[in-house]
């Protein structure tokens, strides 16, 4: 490989660059969200065989008042901050059960993306008028220390199985970093999915319709365009794995043969020897003992664990 000293200095340029360099090839998951990507997983969450995103409607739909009991400050005021909120269209139905029920609360929305926040607001309001919501756009942790200032308790949010895609070691200290931002008595709303059938996860991460080989194959996609590559993408395929044991889903590209290709912003060549993988994604899933065990590693208590009828997944409510 053959790198120059200076490179266009985004993130996306220097991850890669540090992915593709390291002897275990890695690209990261958070990359796969470009509007071709965003696209993608739109088609993803409409198939049959991608279960998450449908259990956790379902819950959200139909638990949200159970939700609610849960909170011992649901008589005062309050604050919902959501963390990567996307678009509010799961949200918005524990918003609207909380208003009905007349619950006297701030919805604080929280993304890195303008654009999302703009259309989560769109689609709240014109659902929830009356609501009162205060966006906010930028890092999770610089928002949630301006939020330890305020006495009012909260309901943090963390939703649609997002946790799963960090490592063991990268999601305590994610979770640490949140509980560091709570009161005492917060709780946390957290999405996660859980073991089941492998053959039902196998079938959710690599489809029979090609959507998630898609999803990953416009990782390289985008490096062609913003990095001014060559990589040849018939020259790649899709494989994903599920460990039932160990609950992990992961994604890889892998190189059919040996080949290399170059990037002209990196001034790099890259080289693949036949069958090397490049790591996209982990997706864990976890059983109520995995979840205790988290959240007590993270200083926290499972308060309830809200499951759709077919205990695919869980909206899990810890407590600071």
């Amino acid at each position: 490989m053959n790198t120059a000293t200076t490179i266009t200095s985004t993130p996306f340029a220097e991850d890669v660059l540090e992915g593709l360099s390291a002897k275990e090839k890695h690209l990261s998951s958070k990359y796969f969200y470009d509007d071709n990507g965003s696209r993608i997983f739109m088609q993803i969450m409409k198939m049959a065989e991608y279960y998450p995103t449908g259990c956790e409607f379902e819950i959200l739909s139909q638990q949200s008042d159970k939700i609610l009991q849960q909170l011992p400050f649901a008589r005062q005021e309050f604050n919902i901050v959501e963390f990567g909120c996307g678009d509010g269209m799961k949200t918005r139905h524990l918003l609207g059960t909380f208003m009905a029920k007349g619950a006297n609360f701030t919805y604080i929305p929280i993304d890195i993306s303008q654009e999302a926040i703009d259309t989560l607001e769109k689609n709240v309001r014109a659902v929830l008028p009356d609501i009162d919501m205060q966006p906010q756009t930028g890092d999770y942790f610089e928002i949630l220390n301006g939020l330890a200032q305020n006495s009012k308790p909260n309901l943090f949010l963390f939703l649609g199985g997002n946790i799963g895609n960090y490592r063991h070691e990268d999601a305590v200290n994610l979770l640490k970093k949140f509980n560091a931002g709570m009161h005492k008595g917060d709780m946390l709303l957290m999405g996660m999915d859980l073991k089941k059938n492998p053959r039902t996860i196998q079938k959710a991460y690599d489809d029979p319709h090609g959507i998630t080989k898609a999803f990953n194959m416009n990782l390289l996609k985008r490096i062609n365009d913003e990095l001014d590559a060559d990589i040849k993408l018939d020259q790649f395929d899709f494989y994903c794995d599920y460990n039932p044991k160990s609950g992990e889903v992961n994604s890889y590209l892998v190189s059919l043969k040996k080949q290399h290709f170059h990037s002209t912003v990196l001034n790099t060549t890259f080289y693949f020897e036949k069958d090397e993988m490049i790591w996209t994604e982990l997706s864990q899933k976890y059983n109520p003992d995995d979840i205790k065990q988290l959240a007590t590693e993270t200083g926290l208590t499972v308060a309830h664990n809200f499951m759709d009828c077919r205990h695919y997944f869980t909206d899990s409510l810890w407590v600071k």
